[in-house]
């Protein structure tokens, strides 16, 4: 099935029409076989309001056929940003795989009840700090973070958590979605998908590496 997959993606005489969601969910199952630590994790690109560009890295924790999901604190710079220009890319890269796979598109803010199941499944403690964290604002030294965590902990006691307002998640609506795989002499293959709306149907394209 995998190889199936990226054979017909980078043979040009092949006609089959191909879903980029399924390609994706192949390449990601064979990088969580290869990759030895957080085959989930993505760089994610955002701008702020003056237009300069921001990335870092997230982990991409859920996903299906609507988009790509990932959750943070709203007051974070990456949520500020998002809420206000509701466009992103990622990129995910496996070196062990030697390939990668570019994301862009508008983001929009899950719904409450996705919310509620993401941070259900999380361990309390990183519930716990998810609350507690004030994300990309000041902090005078790592002993008050702990204090304050600690403090959140012992109020929470055996409680279970509720989650807070300020954390949710974002949906990135892919609009072009592009596969690379790495190739000898640097003549890689890259074939990108791309739609003019997220109801339209997908083209694909071969690039120049």
């Amino acid at each position: 099935m995998s190889k199936a997959l990226t054979d017909i993606l980078f043979d040009d005489d092949d006609p089959t029409v191909l879903d980029p969601f399924a390609i994706f969910e192949d390449w990601f199952a064979q990088a969580r076989q290869s990759e030895p630590s957080d085959p989930h994790a993505m760089a994610l690109a955002s701008v702020d309001d003056t237009g300069m560009p921001d990335v870092r890295m997230v982990l991409l924790n859920v996903r299906d056929a609507r988009g790509f999901c990932f959750f943070t604190n709203f007051g974070s710079a990456k949520g500020v940003e998002l809420l206000a220009h509701p466009k992103a890319a990622m990129v995910m890269h496996w070196k062990s795989l030697r390939r990668q796979i570019r994301v862009r598109g508008p983001v929009e803010v899950v719904t409450p009840a996705e919310a509620d199941a993401y941070f259900a499944s999380r361990p309390k403690g990183s519930q716990i700090a998810s609350a507690a964290s004030r994300q990309s604002r000041p902090l005078a030294s790592r002993a008050q973070m702990s204090a304050e965590v600690a403090d959140l902990t012992k109020q929470i006691g055996e409680a279970a958590m509720v989650r807070p307002e300020h954390w949710s998640g974002f949906r990135l609506v892919p609009q072009e979605i592009e596969f690379w795989k790495d190739g000898e002499f640097r003549l890689h293959d890259r074939v990108r998908f791309s739609r003019t709306a997220t109801d339209a149907p997908w083209s694909h394209q071969r690039l120049y590496p």
